[in-house]
């Protein structure tokens, strides 16, 4: 123990040396600490939510959201459905530049959606995959020709599917075989200038951004600092100016510190167990081979005591991928009380009273944890869980070529339902998100009717028979949502918290 508190001083004390240097370089420097290293800086390719947070600095997409979750403009300043639903006609924001000078028009919008479209291996294909076509209109007009009235669009493009590269630098990058992600050029308020692995991502102010006149800071510095207690450390010593994902625990060690202060607000998306399904050798166990070893493992797992353990209550249980509350939460199937004596049961039916599943878990604090929790729990049903703690990003790779058994992790949430489930369960969803690799045909007819229906009372009798097959299947086993929790300098002024934890830099400043 005493080694391991003198190993987070250590860190602790090189991330401040690291940012109070840089501090002294450049006074106006926003200093971020994130709770992981974020993945590929390439928002048609990137899977992290860390990555998303980069993204609010660097990218900026054709429509946002509001703090409320209504969809606001941004490159496109205006927008209309056409032919029955089937159409969508954006005017693009004029007078705009990509952080090469390049200027932003219909062209590159129509590129750039393409690409998301096309690219191998984009993340991206399936959140617009009914767009069959983008049309140009004039230099500043597109409409995007659907295969079918598609009701999340403009959620998707609030997000990485509607982030606008550079065409010459994307198209550049390919020609020589180089990596776009390594040097990411967007239309952001911030420009690329360096990334060191595990280290830090540097942004510079874009001096010709279009609303610059929102934008406080010359510079942002993120670091990646895994521990909860390192990244309150560096920021109470003023090293850092702001943290994403406080610890639950620290929660009143931050009210009472004059020196900081605390923004939070739930969010959309939510933590689970995924179990590998049919991905390669390692789905071939008790658990990844029967639905009753899976049913058995939900029993075993008490989701309030989990929350009060490990988060003191401050989270909110849940066995949906939206929370109970939400509009489109299946009321008729409810969180499923813990009942060890029938989890034994089924296990014996199984024929695995004693089954051996390895948990892969990223190295956060409060996520391992809480694996701990489950894996106590767990044991009174007969179950061995052995926890597998990995770096998050190689947890990432590890579930795509399905070198993992069980796996506790997250998902950020999106403002239409569509993007916490269909990614995740739908047949035809890219391998990266899809790594369980669940398939039901029945799954995915209902998937797409909800898509196609844009009234909420249409679309929840579709979500419900999708719940009625997950809930039974378990593919993912759904256990809470998470609040967002900041902790910033209290000279640190103009913050707004929003529901998909996103950090958005414009209005941030120093009082």
């Amino acid at each position: 123990m005493i080694m391991r508190k003198w190993l987070l001083a250590g860190l602790g004390l090189l991330a401040w040396a690291f940012v109070t240097g840089a501090s002294a370089q450049t006074p106006q420097t926003l200093r971020i600490g994130l709770a992981e290293d974020p993945d590929l800086l390439d928002p048609t390719l990137a899977r992290t939510y860390v990555g998303r947070i980069v993204f609010a600095s660097l990218c900026d997409k054709l429509v946002d959201i509001s703090p409320e979750l209504d969809i606001v403009p941004q490159l496109a300043t205006e927008w209309q459905w056409t032919d029955g639903n089937k159409g969508l006609v954006m005017k693009i924001r004029q007078r705009v530049k990509f952080h090469d000078g390049e200027s932003l028009d219909a062209a590159a919008v129509k590129f750039s959606l393409e690409r998301h479209l096309t690219l191998p291996g984009s993340n991206r294909k399936a959140e617009i995959s009914a767009v069959t076509a983008v049309d140009i209109i004039d230099d500043h007009t597109v409409k995007l020709v659907l295969s079918a009235p598609f009701a999340p669009l403009l959620a998707q493009l609030s997000d990485r599917a509607g982030m606008i590269v550079s065409p010459k630098a994307a198209q550049a990058a390919q020609s020589s075989g180089s990596d776009f992600s390594t040097h990411p050029v967007c239309a952001g308020p911030y420009k690329f200038t360096e990334r060191v692995a595990q280290d830090r991502i540097v942004l510079d102010r874009f001096a010709d951004y279009w609303n610059k006149d929102a934008i406080h800071f010359d510079r942002i510095v993120f670091l990646p600092i895994t521990d909860a207690t390192v990244r309150l450390a560096n920021l109470q010593s003023g090293g850092l100016d702001l943290i994403e994902r406080v610890a639950a625990t620290d929660v009143d060690t931050v009210k009472k510190d004059a020196r900081v202060k605390l923004a939070e607000i739930t969010g959309l998306g939510y933590t689970g167990i995924t179990t590998n399904l049919d991905n390669g050798p390692r789905s071939k166990n008790p658990l990844g081979q029967d639905a009753r070893v899976r049913q058995a493992l939900e029993l075993s797992i008490d989701r309030a005591a989990l929350n009060q353990v490990v988060f003191n209550g401050l989270f909110q249980a849940g066995n949906q991928w939206q929370p109970p509350g939400n509009p489109y939460y299946v009321k008729s199937l409810p969180i499923p009380e813990r009942d060890i004596a029938k989890a034994k049961q089924l296990l014996a039916a199984a024929n695995a009273p004693h089954p051996s599943v390895t948990m892969t878990v990223p190295t956060n604090p409060e996520t391992l944890q809480a694996a701990q929790v489950i894996q106590s729990m767990a044991a009174e049903s007969g179950f061995d869980i052995k926890i597998q703690a990995t770096e998050f990003a190689s947890s990432l790779d590890l579930a795509v070529k399905g070198d993992y058994e069980a796996y506790l992790t997250g998902w950020s949430g999106r403002t239409d339902p569509d993007g916490n489930i269909y990614n995740f369960v739908d047949c035809k969803a890219p391998p990266a998100l899809n790594t369980e690799h669940y398939c039901d045909p029945e799954v995915d007819r209902e998937l797409d009717e909800a898509r196609q229906a844009a009234d909420p009372a249409e679309r929840l009798p579709h979500y419900t028979k999708v719940a009625e097959h997950v809930l039974t299947d378990r593919p993912l086993i759904y256990l809470w949502h998470a609040k967002y929790l900041y902790g910033m300098s209290a000279k640190l002024a103009g913050f707004t918290p929003y529901p998909d934890g996103l950090i958005r830099p414009q209005g941030i400043k120093l009082q």
